[in-house]
């Protein structure tokens, strides 16, 4: 987790409670291997891959609540983070901490901390550094949940300011002495706009605030956020990363680069010795831990197992959701959104940032509630579902569902209405879910 840092660095981030399973002469063996891996042969042969100790080519599930130890003398120390080891799941498993691993060296980070879901992990991404009387400047086209969450803050004292565009000219007259973060997800789900992050990082940074960036639907396949400016990257790893819609979970990365300057951030104070580990100490023995946000061993290694096919999967859930927008779109049955057609606004930054991809969800506006739900109950391939990024075919009515409890305003500035459609695109055979949304499509025609 630490492999690729200075042999100081390493023991401040052991001291801090993070994970560190290269010995210290393998360290540098290991960063020239890891350099030299491309993405796939990262996902399967990278940290957190197998088990050395018994040559099993999966990672062990440690389906363990406590682990015994030889001396009250040893397991003191490892409360104490003086020595490695394991003392209670809650705190660190070591299947956990492999899938913390593999996610932090996909993305290039310092370390990563898993969390019981993606909203465990976006509220204690901001949460670790927030105090009563804070401000936070977050994007108003965020996931329905996340909108929920931001705004029971602020009964914490914390002022939330929704902004409609992530843009600099809309983040900016936001940002004041009292701002401590500006959140906003990559691509907005379900509004499907792309944050420029490069040009708001470069605002923010000036500003010294952290960029946090929920990377859910981008997910290190199509973009590496910290190579663009963000500090904390969060996923919601229930979706892509898992792959098969079989296990709730997120995870907060930690880039290392931001400067946190402990006048302004008093939460973070205490942990002022471990530098630019400072964040991580403070997740891992603050609130992460006494808030028992944990994620199972059995989710943690659900999710290395679908991480092993994460590039084949975005390939070609990219490939059939373009595929199926443009099909859409030239029927002229419905108004199509989707981030990699020519005709979207934010089809530019999908070139600039994601190699030309726009993800793997559309949306549909039918022209009524009645039609959306009359084309939802049409389609064959399709399961009608709340989550996102399975390998199967997803669809959902958002306003009646995942925006249920937002205000219409709400709605509106996340891209929901009477008549959205959201389709999370999976990887069965694209002619076959093209016929399907036809027909669909086409039935409705008289409603």
């Amino acid at each position: 987790m630490c492999y690729d840092i200075a042999e100081q660095n390493r023991r401040t981030a052991f001291r801090a409670g993070l994970s560190y399973r290269i010995s210290p002469g393998e360290k540098y063996k290991a960063v020239k291997i890891m350099k030299q891996m491309r993405f796939d042969t990262m996902l399967l042969h990278g940290q957190g891959a197998g088990d050395k100790a018994t040559g099993s080519t999966a990672v062990p599930i440690y389906q363990t609540s406590a682990y015994a130890h030889e001396s009250a003398e040893k397991l003191e120390q490892i409360f104490k983070n003086k020595a490695q080891g394991f003392a209670y799941s809650r705190i660190s498993n070591p299947t956990v901490a492999a899938f913390e691993q593999k996610i932090n060296a996909l993305e290039g980070g310092i370390g990563a901390v898993a969390c019981s879901s993606g909203m465990s992990a976006v509220a204690l991404s901001m949460l670790n550094i927030l105090s009563a009387g804070d401000e936070i400047v977050v994007s108003s086209a965020l996931f329905g949940g996340t909108i929920d969450l931001f705004s029971d803050l602020q009964a914490f004292g914390i002022k939330v300011r929704f902004v409609e565009h992530m843009t600099v000219e809309e983040v900016e007259p936001c940002l004041s002495e009292k701002t401590r973060a500006v959140f906003t997800e990559l691509i907005g789900n379900p509004r499907l706009d792309i944050t420029d992050i490069d040009a708001l990082a470069g605002l923010v940074h000036s500003r010294n605030i952290p960029l946090i960036v929920d990377s859910t639907t981008a997910t290190p396949y199509l973009i590496k956020p910290f190579g663009h400016g963000a500090d904390i990257v969060v996923h919601s790893s229930s979706k892509y990363i898992n792959g098969g819609g079989n296990s709730i979970s997120g995870v907060i990365v930690d880039g290392g680069k931001f400067s946190w300057d402990f006048e302004r951030y008093k939460v973070l104070a205490g942990y002022k010795r471990f530098g630019k580990f400072a964040y991580l100490a403070s997740m891992r023995n603050g609130l992460w831990r006494n808030m028992g946000a944990c994620l199972a061993p059995m989710n943690a290694y659900m999710n290395t197992v679908g991480l092993e096919t994460l590039s084949l999967r975005m390939e070609r859930q990219c490939e059939n959701a373009l595929s199926l927008a443009r099909c859409i779109e030239e029927s002229g049955l419905a108004r199509v959104n989707y981030p990699g057609l020519e005709s979207s606004p934010y089809n530019g930054l999908a070139k600039k940032l994601l190699g030309g991809r726009g993800g793997a969800i559309l949306t549909l506006r039918t022209g009524s509630r009645e039609k959306a739900f009359g084309f939802i109950n049409a389609l064959k391939y399709a399961f009608i579902a709340t989550n996102i990024g399975d390998v199967r075919t997803l669809v959902i009515h958002p306003e009646s569902t995942i925006y249920a409890h937002s205000t219409p305003e709400q709605q509106h500035s996340a891209g929901v209405y009477e008549d959205t459609v959201r389709i999370s695109v999976g990887i069965e055979d694209i002619e076959d879910l093209k016929e399907d949304m036809i027909q669909a499509l086409g039935s409705q025609k008289e409603v």
